[in-house]
């Protein structure tokens, strides 16, 4: 299919499972890319599943359109596979819209395959983007691949969000190398600042996680480093922001330790609010077992937070070396570098870190959103 716009125009649907109101670093990327692309003249269109009572057709801000189809999520906020229910709803969607792009977004998305292997053989171009790390040994991943393989065999262009992530991808699917792209996320510094109007102390020292309380996000290895570290450090204080199965071991561990007054748990925090508890903070703590990029660092470095973080996947990738502590996946190399980050920490200007993460991405909002999609859309389009 080819543009029909003579002005360069291009209609645009991102598919995926995961959108708003889930919350997610897929779901506010795939949210942001499309304000810009909105805002540079585009037209954008959402698909993904229906939310609860949430079914239909529904606008957001900027006239972003957004279909959640009547399909109810399966398990992890996954659709049902059907190989060809999808048909009749996709196309529908994009004859009624005049799509030139399909847009897919993750590779764990069934709704995101199903609608890319539909638009590929209607004839459309079609754009991958895969946020995440997988293996090859368990059973998930192994089928996983395989799907990949299948939906990815004739997509037109793949972006990742790092070399490793490049790298992983290439491998799980096949893609031929010079297909896929790297374009590192990035974020909105001018969201996420330091705070002016209180004096940094360190009297106490707060370190902040705010993660999804998933095994693939380590919370095994925060509640064997948590207690060493508030054994060591007296005046270390932890704030702990996100939700998921594992978030019970953490609340475990805090009753176990007595450590009710040195752990706050804040459940799930909404984006908007996550700069209000980073900046609460001196040291950001991630401890993921696999990430392709973790944008959450990126939020945490811009706010001024030094930042510790086990040295898995894209991560080091992310900070040049001063700004990150890097620890191996190992509970008492963790403690080692988080130690190591407190003692830093007298050298840490918040505000010059800020200024160090706009300079490294500056105009990453506009340039990474919209380069994200139509510098390759517009390739694509023009062969």
């Amino acid at each position: 299919m080819g543009n029909d716009d003579p002005g360069g125009k291009h209609r645009i649907l991102m598919v995926s499972d995961f959108f708003y109101p889930n919350f997610g670093g897929v779901e506010n990327h795939i949210y942001y890319l499309s304000q810009c692309l909105l805002n540079l003249g585009h037209k954008v269109v959402v698909a993904t599943h229906a939310y609860g009572n949430r079914s239909g057709v529904r606008y957001m801000t900027g006239g972003l359109k957004v279909y959640y189809v009547p399909w109810r999520p399966f398990v992890m906020q996954n659709t049902f596979p059907t190989l060809y229910g999808l048909l009749p709803i996709i196309r529908t969607i994009l004859i009624r819209e005049r799509i030139t792009v399909v847009h897919g977004h993750q590779a764990f998305s069934t709704f995101c395959h199903e609608s890319l292997m539909h638009a590929r053989t209607m004839g459309y171009k079609v754009v991958f983007t895969d946020h995440s790390l997988y293996g090859f040994a368990d059973i998930g991943s192994i089928h996983m691949n395989k799907v990949l393989q299948f939906t990815l065999a004739d997509v037109t262009q793949a972006i990742c969000v790092s070399h490793t992530s490049k790298e992983n991808t290439v491998l799980r699917s096949g893609l031929p190398p010079e297909k896929v792209f790297v374009i590192p996320n990035a974020v909105d510094t001018s969201m996420f600042t330091p705070a002016v109007d209180r004096p940094r102390t360190l009297e106490e020292i707060v370190i902040v996680v705010i993660s999804r309380l998933v095994y693939r996000k380590g919370v095994d290895l925060l509640v064997e480093v948590i207690p060493e570290v508030c054994q060591l450090h007296p005046n270390v204080r932890f704030i702990v922001g996100g939700d998921g199965a594992k978030r019970v071991r953490l609340e475990e561990m805090r009753e176990k330790h007595s450590l009710q007054d040195r752990v706050e748990m804040l459940g799930a925090v909404p984006h908007a609010q996550v700069r209000s508890v980073l900046i609460s903070g001196h040291i950001f703590l991630n401890s993921s077992l696999t990430e392709a990029f973790c944008i959450a660092i990126l939020e945490a470095a811009s706010c001024g937070l030094l930042t510790v973080s086990t040295r898995v996947g894209g991560v080091p990738e992310v900070l040049p070396d001063d700004m990150v502590v890097l620890a191996e996946p190992d509970p008492s190399d963790m403690v080692y570098a988080i130690q190591k980050a407190i003692y830093m920490l007298p050298k840490i200007d918040p505000q010059d870190m800020h200024n160090r993460v706009s300079l490294l991405f500056k105009s990453s909002f506009l340039t990474h959103l919209v380069g994200k999609l139509v510098l390759f859309c517009l390739r694509v389009l023009c062969r």
